[in-house]
């Protein structure tokens, strides 16, 4: 009685294999005949745009010029240190506090300049981003329309894909043509 629920368990485990099989070994299912798929490094194709090399361009010149202001600024604090520390065995204690107190505030200053110049430069990198992003999704879909691709995916959230469906130099060049 055992052995035969036995064969009767592996005869059903056998059936159900033979009928799982059936169902998922089609070569080619109908359903994913006309399933084109394009790859894009999304950050690559807006970085590799004429527009973006423009604007950072122009960015990169500001934020030089604004770090060179800082540094001067930064030069001209630590002279103050210097010039406070040589002469404070000469003042007396209630001008060496004043100056103290100068001092901390000059270098609070100067820090909230620091911190506000780097959330403004920030805000503008992500401000010049975002706006060409906009664009190039844009792009990708016109491309993805009209090459009639099913689905179109960034790199990102695949471990391999064939090169020749990567379409991050045409969504590119298909960028720059536009305006």
């Amino acid at each position: 009685m055992f052995s035969a629920s036995v064969q009767m368990w592996k005869f059903t485990r056998v059936v159900c294999f033979l009928i799982m099989f059936a169902l998922f070994a089609q070569v080619a299912p109908s359903y994913a005949k006309d399933v084109r798929v394009g790859v894009i490094d999304i950050q690559a194709a807006v970085t590799g745009t004429k527009e973006w090399k423009r604007e950072f361009a122009a960015f990169k010149t500001k934020f030089e010029t604004e770090k060179l202001s800082i540094a001067l600024k930064e030069k001209q604090l630590k002279k103050i240190i210097e010039d406070l520390t040589k002469k404070s065995s000469v003042l007396n204690s209630k001008s060496k506090k004043k100056k103290e107190e100068e001092l901390l505030s000059k270098k609070k200053n100067f820090e909230r300049y620091v911190q506000d110049k780097q959330e403004e430069f920030t805000k503008n990198e992500k401000a010049i981003t975002r706006k060409i992003l906009q664009k190039m999704i844009k792009v990708v879909k016109k491309l993805g329309e009209s090459r009639k691709f099913t689905i179109i995916l960034d790199k990102k959230i695949g471990l391999y894909f064939d090169k020749s469906v990567d379409m991050t130099a045409l969504a590119t060049r298909a960028y720059d043509k536009t305006k």
